[in-house]
């Protein structure tokens, strides 16, 4: 039996993708930060899917949350088969109106932290010849708009360049794209969502059947919905500095977590 491990495993993106991964007999590695929800996550899917599931408290904003992670990560004697990088946040304001420890924060849990777990994972998994990550981004990615979608792009551009490097290794490597998901991101961060149309909305259940779908598939980004996909194609086409006005506007409300 496979284990995946799920970082922010506890709402939102992650918890469907425990939900999903839990349905189909996959053993599970639970991370977030919260021990008293982990726990009761873990008793819901092992008695609910009879599958064995894991927690493990750790904070992806701290050095010792990292590098619990990256242990378990490393283990070559309880192996993981999928790593879903899905821990995240937002922040409310524009730039200069967050303060640098915030900003600072959110590239330790959005790159520092995909970076290494990622690295320890894919290590582990090319000496076996298998294995997957998701690095869960967001089409901020594709919008110029402040740290947050700058780190996004990041994971991105790096999945990519990961995945092309990894090639032939057995090691499947993509970033997934979300838009808008009714989670707890936006209410966490303080941010009001009156202003999105409805059917920006994304149900995360069946994003996550997507994303694997697009995994097994092999493909290395992942926008799952035809609405999105139809959306960042016109982005594309919109010249920079139009977009840029355009994010400015609507703030910092691109989030899937």
């Amino acid at each position: 039996m496979t284990t995946a491990l799920i970082t922010g495993s506890t709402a939102g993106i992650g918890a469907a993708f425990a939900r999903k991964l839990a349905a189909q007999g996959h053993n599970l590695v639970l991370v977030a930060r919260d021990t008293k929800r982990l726990g009761e996550q873990a008793t819901e899917l092992h008695d609910r899917h009879g599958i064995e599931a894991e927690v493990l408290a750790a904070d992806l904003a701290t050095e010792t949350g990292i590098a619990a992670v990256e242990k378990r990560l490393g283990d070559r004697t309880h192996p993981v088969d999928l790593l879903v990088n899905n821990a995240g946040f937002g922040n409310k304001g524009r730039y200069l109106e967050v303060s640098m420890a915030d900003e600072l924060t959110m590239l330790k849990v959005h790159v520092e932290a995909v970076l290494r777990l990622t690295s320890a994972a894919s290590e582990s998994m090319r000496t076996r010849g298998r294995g997957g990550v998701i690095n869960v981004a967001s089409v901020a990615a594709f919008v110029p708009r402040g740290t947050y979608g700058a780190s996004k792009a990041w994971v991105v551009q790096f999945t990519q360049g990961a995945a092309r490097d990894m090639a032939g290794s057995g090691v499947r490597l993509m970033a997934l794209c979300p838009g808008f998901v009714r989670t707890e991101f936006h209410q966490r961060a303080g941010m009001g969502t009156d202003n999105i149309p409805g059917w920006m909305w994304l149900d995360a259940d069946k994003l996550v059947t997507a994303a694997l779908a697009d995994l097994a598939r092999g493909k290395t980004v992942s926008i799952p919905d035809p609405r999105y996909k139809a959306l960042m194609g016109v982005v594309k086409l919109t010249p920079r500095g139009l977009l840029g006005g355009v994010s400015s506007r609507t703030g910092r409300k691109y989030g899937p977590q």
